[in-house]
């Protein structure tokens, strides 16, 4: 046995010593830190993106609003329009505000041009 316990000893003696692990382990912990950040930069900017589009989406369904009103207050002004255009309306206005009748039919004269 004495041969044996002398030839583990040579090896331990010859072979070189591992280096420490704490160098390793540091490594480790500051690759976890930095892939920590990394993944909550992306969360961060995939948040960000979620926010901007969400306040898109509620400009359009504001500006989709106030379109949609427009359009009813220009359908409301168009038909104001055309009752206030209407032959009748212009006729009664003509006749009270100054005083004009229609004329008849011995006042009416009409011109043939040739053509």
């Amino acid at each position: 046995m004495a041969t044996w316990a002398a030839a583990r000893a040579e090896e331990t003696a010859e072979r070189p010593r591992p280096r420490p692990r704490a160098v390793k382990r540091q490594r480790r912990v500051t690759s976890g830190v930095v892939s920590i950040a990394v993944v909550a930069a992306l969360l961060a900017g995939v948040v960000a993106t979620n926010v901007a589009v969400l306040r898109l989406n509620m400009k359009l369904d504001r500006l989709a609003r106030e379109r949609a009103d427009l359009r009813a207050q220009n359908a409301q002004l168009s038909s104001q329009l055309s009752s206030a255009a209407s032959a009748p309306r212009i006729q009664k206005l003509a006749a009270k505000r100054l005083g004009l009748v229609q004329a008849s039919t011995d006042q009416t004269s009409y011109i043939h041009l040739p053509k």
